[in-house]
């Protein structure tokens, strides 16, 4: 896979830096290691969808329905406190609709993201982590991500929950325990 011009120029100057200090430089944006969010240290503040440096942030909502317990008030999907439990824009949390809810059976629903209307905005993972049982979170989308050396996310994050995984296991997801 070739890099972007950009990329390039990067680890250009990065190469230089490290000579001059020494040579004993390792470059943080190596293609061993790839940029991702620690779901246990994210605080779902918000800067995901406004600190990338991509026009639609890399970083999406993810849902594991091992996890879930398939609610009829899904607090990831639904506001605190909904009109109805119907899928009204005015009921919903997500702001770009980006939760489609399934029926199963009576009173069971599957929640599903559109990935392509997720900004990473984090409201659900915060409806579900603070009355739900945490089956949402983010995580960085690696086939968006330029995988810069120094990740705008990252440095903006208030909990510091992105860091350099190796690429080989490029996602850090939640388990059950």
């Amino acid at each position: 896979m070739s890099e972007s011009r950009r990329t390039f120029l990067r680890r250009l100057t990065l190469l230089g830096m490290g000579a001059a200090a020494g040579g004993g430089t390792v470059l943080a944006g190596t293609d061993d290691s790839v940029w991702q969010i620690d779901p246990y240290k994210c605080i779902q503040c918000g800067k995901c969808a406004t600190n990338c440096v991509l026009q639609d942030s890399a970083v999406k909502a993810v849902h594991v329905h091992k996890l879930c317990g398939h609610c009829d008030l899904c607090t990831a999907f639904f506001e605190p406190e909904p009109i109805d439990l119907t899928t009204g824009a005015e009921n919903q949390l997500c702001p770009t609709g980006a939760i489609i809810r399934h029926y199963i059976e009576e009173p069971y629903f599957s929640y599903e993201i559109e990935e392509p209307l997720c900004v990473g905005c984090g409201k659900c993972v915060k409806g579900c982590g603070m009355f739900g049982n945490g089956s949402m979170f983010l995580q960085i989308r690696h086939d968006r991500c330029d995988n810069c050396n120094v990740c705008a996310i990252g440095d903006a994050c208030p909990s510091r929950a992105i860091r350099r995984v190796p690429a080989s296991t490029p996602y850090l997801l939640k388990a059950a325990d």
